[in-house]
């Protein structure tokens, strides 16, 4: 594997709410990944990209968000938990990709008022990611009561979830590693 190349991991701000709490876990997980060494990161939010809605699939294809997917080695998905699912903006977003996603690896965040961290969400997300043809890492971040993580400002005032945080990369930045050496070395065939 061409060590010298760095790998690309954008973070995917999942939803358009206002007053949404989860740019601020978006923000941190971004700012972690931008400190890893071997790393490039961009923080992606869906809020601002031009997606039709009267469409689906490769059809409302936004060529910014597909070029980020095409030079992804991984993505990380930072959704929030909506009636005990992920928001249906962000699949449609998710879903206006496919040959991008092929075998990279996927990590998710998710954020919730309530104490289960959008572990609801995580959970639907498994056959999506698997149909997209993307890898999911077994590690989460689930930011649970989430306005007792951050203040107002998105400044982390519960710190262990930097030790979270960190193990949810270390697995994706192995797997990303590991799937690249894939895509390039070992042929389907």
């Amino acid at each position: 594997m061409n060590e010298a190349r760095l790998l690309s991991i954008p973070v995917i701000l999942g939803t358009t709410r206002k007053g949404r709490m989860s740019a601020h876990a978006a923000q941190f997980v971004f700012g972690q990944l931008q400190k890893r060494e071997g790393v490039t990161t961009e923080l992606i939010d869906i809020a601002e990209l031009k997606l039709p809605v009267d469409d689906a699939g490769e059809a409302v294809k936004d060529p910014r968000f597909s070029a980020a997917m095409e030079r992804a080695d991984a993505i990380v998905i930072v959704s929030p938990e909506y009636n005990h699912s992920f928001p249906g903006l962000l699949k449609h977003v998710l879903d206006s990709c496919l040959k991008e996603y092929i075998h990279k690896a996927a990590g998710i965040v998710g954020v919730s008022a309530g104490v289960f961290g959008g572990a609801r969400a995580i959970e639907h997300f498994q056959p999506v990611l698997r149909e997209l043809g993307l890898v999911s890492i077994f590690w989460d971040v689930n930011f649970g009561t989430v306005e007792k993580v951050f203040d107002g400002n998105g400044q982390l005032l519960d710190h262990v979830y930097v030790r979270r945080t960190d193990k949810f990369l270390n697995e994706l930045i192995w797997m990303a590693k590991v799937l690249r050496y894939g895509r390039e070395n070992i042929s389907l065939e």
